[in-house]
């Protein structure tokens, strides 16, 4: 299985690139929808207490008006939606008058314009009985509670205490990252039509399934009665992956109203009507030896959530096993604030847990006065320090040579504060880069059309990383054709269930399924080839025929057309449905997809070998010496990920998450108001993210490698990884280049002064 023909690998441009940029591709508030009202949400303007009641006599007495729905008129119409990624609950919205936080939905206007919506929700008073909130850490009020063992594990090998407590050189130091949002140019939309008692869903979606099972549960419908279509994702990075509570509601108001509701929240509201990343804190205590090996890890974590959810991410599941140590304590703790629950943002739990740990290894470094680089060559290992099963591959330290050589590295002066270009302090720093590799359940169906010609149909998902493209090149290389030969559709529950668009495994999840079909379709063509006194294949053996430019072709050179072989076969078109299950996930995995679950392997829980991706992040800042002013001209990073599909938008994918790195760096971060917890910068304008001035030179490096462990096409899955490690990268540069270390990020001019 693992055999490919030559497209797999190579540079493609997007098959749907010409409908991007022509306005021709559809988004899911783009598609037409005779006769919908307007939605216009109310959300409340205080983080804690109870809505004692609403005066809505002047909303409700403009013109065009239609409804106003809160708790007191539909509140028993729908449930919370489930947490895609456990957690337990989540906070309530029109269910009840509580109000868990700041810029909850707590009413919806409809109305037959969007300007009219709009301007009746401005005109509703809404009277509230207040509580005091806490916004975030250290405030008067918050619930700190140690995270249970249960999706993520904590780990306690050897005597990490007594192993610190002895060790010849130690770290012990704190870290934080901070509060960060989402902000994709598609705005968080939803239009809701039904059809008698089937009801279909337009919305942007990582999971399609998932998305119409989690709606069933909530308004109380079987799942097959609801249909979603999200044919192209304009942005996510984790915020459109689960179900929000918009959702549901939206569908009850079509239903009251009789008419299809088109929803379309504005910019700020986007900040607390879905998830985000949460603010973390950090204790890393390192002890090694005065040769630079590790003797001890302890890594306790600190995350923020809303009151009643226990969401984490956790990350210390990777750093855990990131190098050689024998001695290793982990613990993660949740914080219930009153705040929006917190969910998925690009690399969830490794870029806030692996900040901390490479700038303590970097701390180490300095301490021992070792070059970085070496610290990390020390303590490589292909074992897993906590399962002790070998690594499926590990190429840390080719990624480190290969980005090294390329930046410069052997240059670089080794005492901070001592490389200079007149007025500004030049620093140079690395990380290491690394990512679970996962694959879920998938299927998929491949249509072969009497022209030679290809259909491949499955509901997975284009959130812009090009995976309509990957299904192209799949399916052409196992069936012999061109690429613009295969024409591909997603992002439907009509089609064939396929998993979450994220955790870097959508690729290697949706693949596999579509080589099947392909595989069973190419076998059954063979077959009706070599047993045809009629073709020139006749009586030859199946195993030695391919399929290579719309033929097939024997290994002596005699060849038929595909169209004929086709029509040997039938009349019509030949058709392969197929599923693919990896051995970990159990036979029901595609029943439980089907329903809108995620059955997926992490590249942890495997039994015979830990699955990672890695790399190695290199960066280059510049800092004025007078104002302090930080700039970073140059980043440089490699990555080992096994078989790349389509190097032209893995290269993409790869520059994208190191940019985000930087702004996660030196930019990003939503300002809270203590007092009232709420957002302060909730909009493009004042949430800094990187421009094209910021960004100088990014580099990428895809270093080849094979794993034939992994899974049978060797895909890792590159959506992640880029990001991780960046922002320890550009941390301990900014020690190399002023001698001080800036553990709180973002890393401001304020820091340096």
């Amino acid at each position: 299985m693992t055999e490919f023909t030559g497209l797999i690998g190579q540079p493609h441009p997007r098959i749907d690139g010409r409908a991007k940029v022509t306005g021709h591709a559809r988004y899911p508030s783009d598609e037409p929808v005779p006769g919908a009202a307007w939605a216009f949400l109310l959300t409340s303007a205080i983080a804690r207490g109870r809505i004692t009641g609403f005066d809505l006599d002047a909303a409700l007495a403009i013109p065009g008006v239609y409804d106003v729905l809160t708790h007191e008129n539909v509140g028993g119409e729908a449930k919370p939606p489930k947490m895609m990624s456990g957690g337990g609950g989540t906070t309530t919205t029109l269910e009840s008058d509580r109000v868990w936080h700041d810029g909850q939905i707590i009413g919806i206007v409809l109305a037959e314009s969007y300007e009219i919506a709009r301007d009746a929700a401005y005109r509703i008073r809404v009277h509230y009985e207040k509580e005091m909130p806490a916004a975030t850490f250290d405030c008067a009020g918050v619930e700190v509670a140690y995270r249970e063992p249960g999706e993520h594990e904590d780990y306690d090998i050897g005597d990490a205490e007594k192993a610190s407590a002895d060790a010849e050189v130690t770290i012990d130091e704190r870290y934080g990252t901070p509060t960060q949002h989402h902000n994709a140019i598609e705005l968080f939309t939803t239009t809701c039509a039904w059809n008698g008692d089937r009801l279909t869903i337009w919305e942007p979606s990582q999971f399609v399934y998932g998305l119409r099972g989690n709606v069933a549960q909530q308004i109380g419908v079987d799942p097959d009665q609801i249909r979603v279509i999200s044919r192209f994702v304009g942005g996510a990075f984790g915020s459109k992956g689960g179900a929000t509570a918009r959702t549901a509601w939206i569908a009850v108001a079509a239903r009251r109203l009789g008419r299809p509701v088109k929803l379309v929240p504005t910019r700020d509201q986007g900040f607390t009507i879905v998830t985000y990343r949460a603010e973390t804190r950090h204790h890393i205590q390192l002890g090694a030896t005065r040769e630079g090996k590790l003797t001890a890890l302890r890594h306790e974590g600190w995350e923020l959530t809303s009151r009643p959810s226990d969401y984490n991410v956790s990350g210390t599941e990777t750093t855990a096993r990131m190098y050689a140590c024998p001695n290793i304590k982990t613990r993660v703790n949740v914080v219930h604030a009153d705040r929006n629950t917190p969910g998925f943002m690009r690399a969830p739990p490794d870029t806030p847990y692996m900040f901390p740990l490479e700038c303590a290894m970097d701390e180490l470094a300095a301490k021992l006065e070792l070059d970085p680089i070496e610290l990390r060559r020390r303590n490589d290992t292909m074992t897993d320090p906590v399962s002790g099963r070998p690594f499926s591959s590990r190429k840390l330290m080719d990624c480190f040579d290969q980005a090294a050589e390329r930046f410069g590295w052997s240059t670089r002066e080794h005492r901070p504060g001592t490389m200079r270009d007149g007025d500004w302090l030049v620093g140079w720093g690395c990380a290491s880069a690394a990512y679970p590799s996962n694959i879920a359940a998938t299927s998929a169906r491949v249509t072969l059309r009497p022209e030679g010609k290809a259909r491949v149909a499955l509901a997975g998902h284009d959130i812009g990383t090009g995976a309509y493209t990957a299904v192209a090149i799949t399916a052409a290389d196992r069936l012999g054709l061109a690429v613009d030969d295969v024409t591909v559709e997603m992002g439907d529950t009509t089609l064939p269930a396929a998993p979450l668009a994220a955790g870097s495994s959508h690729t290697a999840s949706i693949t596999h399924a579509v080589v099947k079909a392909c595989e069973a379709l190419r076998d059954r063509i063979f077959e009706a080839a070599v047993g045809s006194n009629e073709s020139p294949l006749g009586g030859r053996d199946p195993a030695g025929i391919r399929l290579a430019g719309g033929h097939l072709r024997a290994d002596d050179g005699t060849c038929e057309p595909l169209t004929d072989a086709i029509a040997r076969l039938t009349s019509g078109a030949a058709e392969a449905y197929a599923e693919h299950i990896p051995a970990e996930l159990g036979k029901d995995a595609m029943g439980k997809l089907y329903q809108g679950q995620l059955p997926i392997s992490r590249g942890g829980g495997r039994k015979d070998a830990t699955a990672y991706a890695f790399g190695a992040q290199f960066a280059e800042v510049r800092i004025h010496r007078l104002t302090c002013e930080i700039r970073v001209p140059r980043m440089v990073g490699a990555f080992a990920a096994g078989t790349i599909v389509n190097p032209l938008t893995a290269h993409s994918q790869y520059v994208g998450g190191m940019i985000w790195g930087l702004g996660c760096a030196l930019e990003e971060e939503t300002e809270i108001d203590l007092d009232a917890a709420r957002y302060v910068n909730d909009n493009i304008a004042e949430y800094h993210i990187p421009v094209n001035a910021d960004v100088r030179s990014v580099e990428a490096i895809m270093v080849p490698e094979e794993d034939s462990i992994v899974n049978p096409l060797g895909i890792k899955g590159i959506g992640e990884i880029g990001i991780v490690g960046m922002n320890a990268a550009i941390a301990n540069a900014v020690y190399h280049a002023t001698g001080r270390r800036i553990r709180q990020l973002p890393i401001r001019i304020e820091d340096l002064l």
